[in-house]
């Protein structure tokens, strides 16, 4: 059955709405970046670029890194931009666009976020890679779909009941990055770890500017909280949105952070771009050996 024109929107020139691309302006494997200006920070290593186009805060670049296409494509914050990016980026390889019907055969992306976070826990530096093993999503996105095969509801629950979960936030979710991807990109430069994704980077994150906040020992619970030996390790913005996402629509994902605070110590890197870049020629290398 064909999907409705208001479902799956169409730019004149055929692309999908918000990204402006078409299907041969990607490749199968996509690395995400938040910040648009950080696309040229990735792709400023490739061998060549075949294709760029910027249309509100999504960039893309598509090129050659070490003979292996590549495509970078910044989201924007927040878990909202990423229910864009990647039921888009999906719709390019899985849906027939001129038919508007889903693909008989199904292509899985490889989808690797670059990112920037920061640390709970004292024993995580400034600095350091970390890799997410877990998300945890206190955005409400993955709600929205058939996606309770995919969570972790004992991880959740047990979250939920260690921190006395204020009963007018979205229920926590759990969801588990693709293992094969974090085998490949773990080494002995990474630490492993479980995200917190957050709805926003102030309140949402203990900080206090002048609004008060409804919780103000919430890091110092999420700090402490352990389960089966799992203990959140980091804070930031998209992950569990990541891997949610990619998990229903049946590709891979894995979150690279860039630790660059580390909110019990209140240390800040003192080069935050030059770990970012270090953790970028990091990931590339990874992805093409």
């Amino acid at each position: 059955m064909a999907i409705k024109e208001s479902e799956l929107i169409f730019n004149p020139d055929g692309s999908v709405y918000h990204l402006n691309l078409r299907p041969e302006h990607i490749a199968d494997t996509i690395i995400t970046v938040g910040d648009p200006d950080r696309v040229a920070s990735v792709t400023k290593y490739f061998d060549s670029i075949e294709f760029s186009i910027h249309k509100r805060e999504f960039y893309t670049q598509t090129g050659t890194y070490k003979g292996k296409r590549l495509t970078v494509i910044s989201t924007g914050i927040g878990t909202d931009n990423i229910d864009i990016v990647f039921n888009e980026l999906d719709a390019l390889v899985n849906i027939d666009l001129n038919t508007r019907e889903i693909k008989k055969e199904l292509t899985t992306l490889t989808i690797v976020r670059i990112g920037t976070s920061g640390s709970i826990q004292k024993n995580i530096p400034i600095d350091c890679f970390l890799i997410s093993d877990f998300a945890v999503g206190f955005d409400s996105l993955l709600h929205f779909y058939d996606s309770e095969a995919f969570q972790h509801k004992d991880l959740s629950n047990a979250l939920m009941q260690h921190t006395d979960w204020f009963k007018d936030k979205s229920s926590p979710y759990v969801v588990q990055a693709d293992q094969s991807l974090l085998k490949q990109l773990s080494s002995e430069k990474t630490v492993t770890g479980f995200t917190a994704t957050n709805v926003g980077f102030y309140g949402p994150q203990g900080r206090v500017l002048r609004l008060p906040i409804q919780d103000n020992d919430l890091n110092n619970k999420l700090a402490s909280f352990n389960f089966e030996g799992k203990s959140i390790t980091n804070l930031e913005m998209e992950t569990a949105g990541i891997y949610g996402i990619s998990k229903l629509l049946g590709h891979k994902a894995l979150s690279m952070n860039a630790i660059i605070a580390n909110r019990v110590t209140g240390q800040f890197s003192t080069n935050p771009t030059q770990t970012v870049n270090k953790l970028i020629e990091y990931t590339l290398n990874k992805l093409v050996e």
